[in-house]
């Protein structure tokens, strides 16, 4: 029992440090009424995200709300041979993933509301070159992530810089096929999607919300009128 309590109590500290350590996240760009936004969003997952990771809770289908057609839909947005009913799952076999990659990568349908929608943004925009790791490069939110950079033509080759007080900085070093403000829309439009993803029936839940809110209030109103009327005469 001595020996255990001793562990836990320096342990106590370690896990103090590890849960006060944070990253700055940047604010992303998230606005689920802008289905543009959106439907860009909707391209780039499926051109770049939708090779490796599934999204199988979400169907094509359901992308009408974001203003497609079932025919935009099935010529722009399905790359296999898939239905416009059917989920939106990778060709990517489990075995292949682990084996690529080191673990099978995750599905995407909840992933913003699980890391949240900052930290995607970051994510994205966080990738340096590492020759130390295994695919060639790392991140500033996700330290020896398995994951290789899929917009690095986009971006470009960035690499970490660190400072003589523990912190450090990116810097691009070879720039890509997009300006660092186009790159930012473009991973701003696919993390949009990507919240959308995790709650495709948001922005149509707060608009009944509004609607219930200004019902309540005009109700609460002609409740008191009643009342006044009702006790007008009672002394």
């Amino acid at each position: 029992m001595k020996k255990l309590l001793a562990i836990v109590l320096f342990a106590i500290p370690g896990f103090a440090f590890a849960s006060g350590a944070s990253v700055h996240l940047d604010s992303a760009p998230v606005n689920l009424s802008d289905k543009s936004s959106l439907q860009r969003g909707a391209q780039i997952f499926v051109n770049h995200c939708l090779n490796c990771h599934s999204a199988q809770y979400m169907r094509y289908g359901r992308l009408t709300d974001l203003g497609l057609t079932d025919a935009q839909i099935k010529d722009n947005l399905i790359l296999t041979g898939d239905k416009v009913g059917d989920p939106m799952t990778t060709t990517l076999a489990p075995k292949d993933g682990k084996e690529w990659f080191g673990v099978n990568p995750p599905d995407l349908s909840l992933v913003a509301r699980s890391r949240g929608s900052d930290w995607l943004y970051t994510y994205m925009r966080g990738f340096y070159k590492d020759p130390a790791a295994k695919s060639g490069w790392n991140n500033t939110v996700f330290p020896n992530v398995g994951m290789p950079h899929i917009l690095w033509e986009y971006q470009g080759d960035q690499s970490y810089k660190a400072d003589e007080h523990g912190g450090g900085k990116l810097v691009l070093d070879r720039p890509g096929k997009m300006s660092p403000a186009e790159y930012d829309r473009y991973v701003g439009d696919l993390v949009n999607f990507l919240t959308y993803l995790g709650e495709p029936a948001r922005t149509k839940r707060v608009q009944i919300g509004i609607v219930v809110m200004f019902f309540l209030a005009a109700f609460f109103v002609l409740t008191l009128l009643l009342k006044k009327e009702y006790w007008k005469d009672v002394r």
